[in-house]
């Protein structure tokens, strides 16, 4: 039986008739319509039937409650489909819909496709954020996180128990700690061990859940780390996901990008902390730095000397290792960041690669004053470079897909990278004959360095251990160069005036680019407070620039999607404005996304009519600009992006270098030639009779 029908009127007026609407008796099927005369002269009273969203949630919610089991698990098997409308979403749950749900699932009667059906409708309804997380028994709790523990079950069922857990843990503080209370992380591991992608995916979003949201005093980095090393998380995924024999898709480089920087945010209480002078055990930390340097070759610490010779002996130590505060090296520790976590870092370095260690102190004591390498002072500013680089202490983007695969190959692989980044340090500083002034500049050199060889994404440590080998300084510098010589600006002023001749014709090619790109279209990932969800939409812009198609997605489509296919449209003429950023309704609604600043620079939205938007999250900084500047040429506007003064100027400097290739090694002067005087008469012109 179709569900019931709600009564659309449409009045059709014809010239010289008064509209007068008539009651039509409703009609069984959905999508019908009767026209019929109106009692008015030529007027004609149509009325169209679409289904009733209010009825149809009734009728749902009396169907799923039937006693024939087909019934049944033909109406959970529609609810999962309808759910995904807001609206009817809304008309469901004020039947207490959610409850009748969770009833279901605590009673444990349903198991296969009927389970499948009621976890996937009840993810579907609370993704719509209309029911608080906070109104859950322990025992949904249980009876879910009972799916995950299970060693045999349906995929499908452990998807949606993986999902259901994650958003508790991540929208409300009470139900972590029920969470944490019946699922561990060591319980969670044999999932990875699978060879399905999706459920890797979803139990490493559970773990980040469970590690973002834990509160402080559960997050010290010695209990963390221990059950992180305990369980061997980082070798299983390395294995098991990084290594596995398939290609790693958005979603999961997304949340191993998160768990990277959660796991590197373990280091943040050490990079704060500041050192205590006073403190002995701290202190000796430094004396330890010392004694592998110096009291290994032969010196003993307890030779003989009275106590001013012995100070005077460790002020010159300190001195060979680089302490700017040569009587008291603690006192160069006080600074935050990077706090102890540089000294921890030293030690590291003079423990486990303890030749290397030696070699560059000893060294540097050789040389020149103003030719040393500080090793001390380079250490902690290197420490905080590469706090810096990794965004040590700052929450995971919500759209960053950027993890780098040689941090899982290693337990300890914060300290491993900065034993790789001070020896490159050291050889940098002594490519560039560097002297103590120089220390800023040599400092810049190895942070591009660090960041051209982090572009490669090195497989191990060891890679990117020879890529840096790659990247010496004389490389680095003949690099600058023809990035220079690509970018070369000239501002003479023929090449000014040529420059702005040329503007606006490559400015209309620039535009017709973004506008070929709109039309091609893009897809666009549905974004909410759970987290990033497989559900997409589409939006391209006809061929004839008049109107913009947009439409759901059941997946990632692999190629432009037809106008056809796309149910809704948008007539430009019907854009009033385009914002972006905070200034997006959509930014405005969203407490969470508004926060998160990576979201708020991908975020744009078309208003039009009275108070009607579409709204936008692009996938990257460049969609962004190409959805931009083609809708603000549109609208015959100027595009501003980042992306359009970036192609201006390449295209720009391409077309200045053909237009001057016949001028290669010529001078151009910078006033033009002066104009000769007018000829005393006009009897020059040539007779070709």
């Amino acid at each position: 039986m179709p569900p019931p029908a709600d009564i659309v009127k449409v009045a059709i007026e014809c010239p010289g008739a008064f509209p007068k609407l008539m009651e039509i008796d409703q009609v069984s099927q959905p999508g019908l319509w009767r026209a019929s005369p109106s009692p008015a002269r030529g007027f004609l009273l149509c009325a169209f039937f679409v289904p009733g969203e209010a009825q149809n949630a009734q009728q749902l919610h009396e169907r799923i409650q039937s006693s024939s089991m087909d019934a049944k698990l033909e109406a959970l098997k529609d609810l999962a489909s309808y759910s995904r409308d807001i609206t009817f979403a809304q008309e469901f749950i004020n039947l207490d819909g959610i409850s009748l749900l969770t009833q279901m699932v605590e009673s444990g009667t349903d198991f296969g496709d009927m389970l499948s059906f009621t976890l996937t409708a009840f993810v579907e309804l609370m993704d719509h954020g209309i029911v608080s997380w906070d109104t859950f028994s322990v025992a949904f709790i249980k009876k879910i996180a009972s799916f995950v523990n299970k060693s045999a079950i349906d995929i499908s069922i452990l998807q949606r128990s993986l999902a259901i857990l994650e958003s508790m843990v991540l929208n409300s503080h009470d139900l972590y700690q029920k969470v944490a209370q019946e699922i561990t992380i060591g319980q969670l591991i044999p999932h990875l061990q699978g060879t399905d992608q999706e459920i890797q995916t979803y139990t490493i979003a559970v773990i980040n859940a469970l590690f973002l949201k834990a509160p402080d005093e559960k997050r010290q980095v010695r209990d963390m780390a221990n059950i992180l090393a305990q369980k061997q998380l980082r070798s299983i995924i390395l294995m098991h996901v990084i290594r596995a024999q398939r290609a790693i898709n958005n979603e999961m480089a997304h949340q191993l990008y998160v768990l990277q920087v959660l796991t590197f945010n373990l280091l943040e209480d050490r990079m704060m902390t500041k050192m205590d002078p006073q403190d002995q055990a701290q202190r000796d930390i430094i004396f330890e730095l010392r004694h592998i340097a110096f009291d290994l070759e032969g010196e003993h610490n307890n030779s003989g000397g009275s106590i001013e010779k012995r100070k005077s002996m460790y002020t010159r130590d300190y001195k060979k290792l680089g302490f700017i505060n040569h009587v008291n090296p603690a006192m160069d520790f006080t600074q935050t960041p990077p706090g102890m976590l540089a000294l921890d870092n030293m030690l590291y370095f003079a423990k486990h690669h303890q030749d290397a260690y030696i070699r560059i102190v000893l060294e540097n004591s050789c040389r020149e004053d103003k030719h040393e390498c500080p090793f001390g002072r380079s250490s902690i500013e290197l420490t905080k470079m590469l706090c810096e680089i990794l965004k040590v202490g700052e929450l995971p983007s919500e759209t960053c897909n950027d993890f780098h695969p040689m941090f899982f190959t290693h337990d300890r692989s914060f300290e491993e990278f900065f034993c790789i980044c001070i020896q490159l340090l050291n050889k940098t500083w002594k490519e560039m004959r560097a002297t103590s002034e120089d220390f800023n500049k040599v400092m810049q050199v190895v942070k591009e360095q660090i960041m051209r060889a982090l572009t490669t994404k090195p497989s191990s440590l060891d890679q990117f251990k020879s890529k840096l080998q790659n990247l010496s300084y004389t490389e680095i510098l003949k690099i600058r160069q023809s990035e220079r010589m690509n970018q070369e600006d000239f501002q003479s002023r023929p090449i000014l005036e040529l420059k702005e001749k040329i503007q606006p014709e490559i400015l209309e090619l620039i535009k017709q680019q973004r506008l070929n790109r709109l039309v091609e279209g893009t897809c666009f990932r549905k974004l909410n407070s759970r987290r990033r969800q497989d559900k997409f939409w589409y939006c391209r812009l006809s061929p004839n620039h008049k109107v913009l198609h947009y439409g759901d997605l059941e997946e990632s489509p692999q190629g432009e999607v037809p106008h056809d296919s796309l149910q809704d449209k948008l007539p430009v003429a019907d854009i009033k404005a385009v914002v972006t950023g905070k200034d997006c309704p959509h930014m405005k609604e969203k407490g969470a996304l508004k926060q998160n600043k990576e979201v708020l620079e991908l975020a744009f939205s078309i208003l039009y009519d009275s108070n009607c938007q579409l709204n936008f999250i692009a996938p990257d900084k460049h969609e962004y600009c190409i959805w931009t500047d083609g809708l603000n040429a549109l609208l015959g506007k100027d595009m501003l992006s980042d992306l359009t003064r970036n192609d201006l100027d390449t295209l720009l400097s391409m077309e200045i270098k053909l237009r001057l290739l016949d001028l290669e090694n010529i001078q151009i002067p910078d006033a033009p030639p002066p104009i000769p005087k007018e000829p005393s008469n006009y009897d020059f012109v040539y007779d070709c009779n």
